[in-house]
């Protein structure tokens, strides 16, 4: 085996997903408290500490307590070097979500055992779906009162749409949770409430032994070996493959906040998850043991360091090695680049690396070069797909509150729409400018990353609009009618496109009617 491939064997890069407040930030960190990437878990929730949560470093989701950005964080465990990618839950930031979930190879998903599979929840699971993405499920806050244990694997099933496989079973739950038997590698696992220490666990291979009493109590052992028998009737052994081709879900049951059952879950996942996996491109699929480097940018962030005005663009390595001070290849711009200061992150600290391989994501600096999507090459013409920009479901006027800081209102508006976290229409009849998301929060994130990384201060106005969608046509002579006929709807986008801007359902319709030739598109890949 070639040093690359023993690399690239090594990777298991991930993202958490689940809906808000499910507990996927404190499972970050405790993931990353193994690795022994972090020496204290910050207490997320609580005000009192004023450490907040690793991965939650930006100003407004420390008041918040949510996630807003992707943060992206590297660690070695057991010799696997692992990279997270913890994810923002909350509904108002999928789309960021969506483009994060193109650049990993497995997923974990958090669900609360008291409120099981929530809307958000649903909607990842079909992008997972749609990408076969392998799949492993925590079941979080056991040791508070939740659903039957049975009942929630049914849910997970009916919900996610895939098959389940529980590879640790519960011992009671709530304020009387013993704790778990881990079925993958037989142990039982013993629950003391304490945020610092991991339980002990205890070798466990038979467990019709009357060891078992002595550990947990009569009625609980009974309960649980009849739980197993279960368990092995209707659930089949684990099949790995299936897992892998994303049809089958382990699961396993724990309380991250208490540091319980993570560290199982881990274990089990380094094991079986996947390395980097092929990827397709356009022009062909690439696997991540070729020589060349090949990358895409599929997120861009400004501002990591607040006292540098600059952005990172964050790029999933897709095969070979990339290495610092070397040309590659700008596909869009067809000119080659090289980058001094590659940085890898472990959540806030980041560091200068000289060399990167195919799974890892490493942050360029970028000073306006980069679009979400762009690829990097070490000569070849590759286009990666599947990064789209989804067409806006909310709508402002964005216009300038301070005339005095009008240069850093614009760079400000540049920069955050380049991080893909909203975009920018410009109206063709009136030349205002309008932003559009798909959700009201954005709007505040906005606003208060304006006033305090840019010192740019913009105000709101409503504005009326159902739709944006990209327009084109074969047809020169019915595109120039349309945008007569609809000029005070007509804008353009970041990249100067035609964008119609409908203000009704009924007039997107009739428009669709009317004009034959034109098409509508409602994602910006086309």
């Amino acid at each position: 085996m070639s040093e690359l491939d023993k690399e690239i064997h090594r990777r298991r890069t991930f993202a958490i997903i689940s809906h808000p407040d499910a507990g996927k930030t404190t499972l970050t960190e405790k993931l990353l408290l193994f690795g022994g990437a972090i020496h204290v878990a910050g207490a997320v929730k609580s005000n009192k500490i004023k450490k907040t949560a690793t991965s939650d470093w930006m100003e407004i989701e420390k008041q918040r307590g949510i996630s807003v950005a992707t943060s992206v964080m590297g660690f070695e465990y057991d010799g696997y070097k692992i990279n997270i990618l913890d994810t923002p839950g909350h509904q108002d930031f999928a789309e960021d979500t969506f483009r994060t979930l193109t650049a990993v190879d497995s997923v974990i998903i958090a669900v609360d055992v008291a409120k099981g599979v929530e809307t958000q929840t649903r909607k990842l699971m079909e992008v997972c779906r749609m990408r076969n993405t392998p799949v492993m499920i925590f079941v979080n806050k056991m040791d508070r009162d939740g659903k039957d244990p049975f009942d929630l694997l049914d849910e997970l099933e009916e919900e996610l749409k895939i098959n389940v496989r529980p590879l640790s079973w519960p011992i009671d739950s709530g304020q009387s949770f013993k704790g778990v038997y881990n079925l993958y590698q037989e142990k039982l696992d013993l629950y003391t409430p304490s945020k610092q220490t991991v339980t002990e666990s205890i070798e466990f291979k038979d467990i019709q032994s009357p060891e078992l009493e002595k550990h947990i109590g009569d009625s609980l052992a009974a309960k649980l070996r009849e739980d197993i028998e279960l368990i092995q009737g209707v659930y089949p052994e684990l099949d790995i493959e299936a897992y892998l081709n994303g049809q089958v879900a382990p699961v396993f049951f724990g309380s991250a906040l208490n540091n319980f059952g993570v560290k199982e879950l881990l274990d089990c996942f380094v094991k079986i998850a996947p390395s980097p996996r092929p990827i397709e491109a356009v022009e062909r699929v690439v696997k991540p043991e070729e020589e060349a480097f090949t990358g895409f940018i599929f997120k861009i962030h400004a501002n990591m360091d607040p006292n540098h005005r600059s952005c990172i663009a964050f790029v999933k390595i897709c095969s070979g090695k990339f290495e610092r001070n070397v040309n590659y290849k700008h596909v869009r711009f067809n000119r080659q680049m090289r980058f001094s200061s590659p940085t890898a992150f472990m959540a806030q600290k980041k560091e200068t690396v000289d060399e990167a391989f195919a799974g890892d994501i490493i942050g360029l600096p970028d000073t306006g070069n980069f679009k979400i999507g762009d690829t990097l090459t070490s000569g070849e013409e590759l286009h990666f797909k599947g990064l789209p920009s989804f067409s806006p479901e909310m709508f402002k006027y964005i216009e300038n509150a301070d005339p005095m800081k009008t240069k850093q209102l614009q760079k400000g508006i540049d920069q955050l729409m380049d991080e893909g976290v909203a975009q920018l229409f410009v109206n063709q009849f009136n030349g205002r400018k309008i932003i559009g998301t798909v959700g009201q929060l954005q709007f505040e994130v906005i606003q208060y990353r304006l006033l305090h990384e840019y010192g740019a201060q913009c105000k709101w106005e409503p504005i009326n609009l159902y739709k944006a969608c990209w327009i084109e046509s074969d047809n020169d002579a019915e595109l120039e009618n349309f945008k007569k006929r609809k000029a005070q709807y007509m804008a353009k986008d970041k990249e100067g496109r035609d964008v119609f801007l409908a203000d009704s359902n009924y007039v997107l319709m009739m428009a669709q009617q009317d004009f034959k030739e034109i098409r509508f598109h409602f994602t910006s890949e086309f």
